[in-house]
C-alpha cells in the first residue's frame, strides 16, 4: 500500500466541503464540513450561501484531513477535484483551491466527474470493482442509472430522471407534510412510524407504454403532485394528515421504482454487479429493498457506508487514484469547472 501514490481529493459541488486522502482503494481521511444548517431556513440550498461556506471551510477542512491521515502536504502525490456537475460558484471554489495546491506542490492535477466519484466511493468499502457494473446513482440533484465499464474512463448513461431528482422530491414532499429541510432524513424518520401500504402512491414511468419509451428513466413530479393532492383533500375534508403513512407511502413509491428499473437494467444488460451510490442511497428503505431485489435476481450489490454516500472528498480522491493507476494524463491548469458536465466525461481537460 505504501508504494501507491497518495491522492488528495477536493469536493465542493453543492453544500458539503469535502477533503479526502486515499492510497489506491484505501481510505486514509475523509473530512467534511457541511453548510446544510445554513440552508434550512430557506428550505433548500442557496448557491451563494454554499459558495461562501466553501471559502470559509476549505483550509480548516484540509488541515483536518491531513491530521486524520497523519500526513503533510509534502506527502501528497497528486490532487483530484470535482470539476462538475454541480453549482457553478461552489465548483469554482474547489477547482481554484485544487489548482493552487497543485501549483504550490508541483503535483499533477485531475479534474474529475462528481457523479462517477460517487461510484468510485464504493471501492473504498470493498476494494476494486469487477467491471462492468450498473450503478444506481441517487442524490439531491441527480437520479441516474449508469453503465460503468471502466471507472477511470468510461461511463454510459442508461437512464435518468426527466424532472425532479429523487432527493428533490424528498425535499418537496417533506414541505408538503410539514417536515423540515433536508427532506430525506426527516421523511425516513417519519416513515418509521407509518404504514407503507396505507396509501399507494403512483409509480412514474412504469406502465407498458412508458417502459417502451423510457425503459430506464424516472419521473417523480407526478408522485409529488399525487402527494400534494392527497394532503389537500384530507385537509379540505377536515381530516388529520397521517404524516407517518404519507411519508412511508411516498418513500416506498420512490424505492420501488428506483430498484425495479436498476435491477431490470442489470438483467437486460447481463451485468451481475450493481452499485448503489449517492446521498439518497443512505435511505434505509432504499438500501433494504435494493438488497432484497438484487438477492432475488442473483445480482451482487455493492454500496458504500453512509458517510461515503453523501458528497465527500474521499470519493473524489478514490476516482483520482483510479485515474492515476491507469496512467492517464493530468488535466491542464486552465481547465474550467462545468456545472453541467456529462457523466460520459470522467476526466476533464
Amino acid at each position: 500500500m505504501s508504494d501507491q501514490p497518495l491522492i488528495l481529493g477536493i469536493e465542493t459541488s453543492c453544500d458539503e466541503t469535502g477533503v479526502g486522502l486515499v492510497r489506491g482503494t484505501t481510505l486514509l481521511a475523509n473530512a467534511v464540513a457541511s453548510s446544510v444548517d445554513e440552508h434550512v431556513r430557506f428550505g433548500g440550498v442557496v448557491p451563494e450561501v454554499a459558495s461562501r461556506a466553501h471559502l470559509e471551510a476549505m483550509v480548516p477542512t484540509l488541515h483536518r484531513a491531513l491530521a486524520e491521515a497523519g500526513a503533510g502536504l509534502g506527502d501528497v502525490d497528486a490532487v483530484a477535484v470535482t470539476a462538475g456537475p454541480g453549482l457553478a460558484g461552489a465548483l469554482m471554489v474547489g477547482v481554484s483551491a485544487a489548482k493552487a495546491l497543485a501549483v504550490a506542490l508541483d503535483k499533477p492535477l485531475y479534474g474529475v466527474n462528481h457523479l462517477v466519484g460517487h461510484v468510485a466511493a464504493e471501492q473504498l468499502e470493498n476494494g476494486p470493482l469487477a467491471e462492468p457494473v450498473v450503478a444506481l446513482l441517487v442524490s439531491g440533484g441527480h437520479t441516474e442509472i449508469l453503465l460503468v465499464e471502466d471507472i477511470a474512463t468510461s461511463a454510459t448513461l442508461l437512464g435518468q430522471t426527466l424532472d425532479d431528482a429523487a432527493g428533490e422530491a424528498f425535499d418537496k414532499v417533506a414541505r408538503l407534510i410539514g417536515l423540515k429541510y433536508p427532506g430525506g432524513p426527516n421523511i425516513q424518520r417519519a416513515a418509521a412510524d407509518g404504514d407503507p401500504g396505507a396509501i399507494r402512491f403512483p409509480r412514474g414511468l412504469t406502465g407498458q407504454r412508458d417502459l417502451e419509451r423510457h425503459r430506464y428513466d424516472f419521473s417523480f413530479s407526478g408522485l409529488k403532485t399525487a402527494v400534494a393532492r392527497w394532503v389537500e383533500t384530507a385537509e379540505r375534508e377536515g381530516r388529520a394528515v397521517p404524516v407517518g403513512d404519507v411519508a412511508a407511502g411516498f418513500q416506498e413509491a420512490v424505492a420501488d421504482v428506483l430498484t425495479r428499473k436498476a435491477v431490470l437494467a442489470c438483467q437486460e444488460r447481463g451485468i451481475s454487479t450493481m452499485v448503489l451510490a449517492g446521498g439518497v442511497a443512505a435511505n434505509a428503505r432504499l438500501r433494504e429493498l435494493t438488497r432484497s431485489r438484487c438477492a432475488a435476481a442473483g445480482i451482487e450489490l455493492r454500496q458504500p457506508r453512509f458517510s461515503l454516500c453523501t458528497d465527500n472528498g474521499a470519493m473524489i480522491a478514490a476516482l483520482g487514484a483510479a485515474v492515476v493507476e491507469r496512467d492517464l494524463p493530468p488535466s491542464s491548469l486552465d481547465f474550467a469547472s462545468d456545472s453541467s458536465l456529462p457523466v460520459t466525461q470522467v476526466l476533464v481537460g
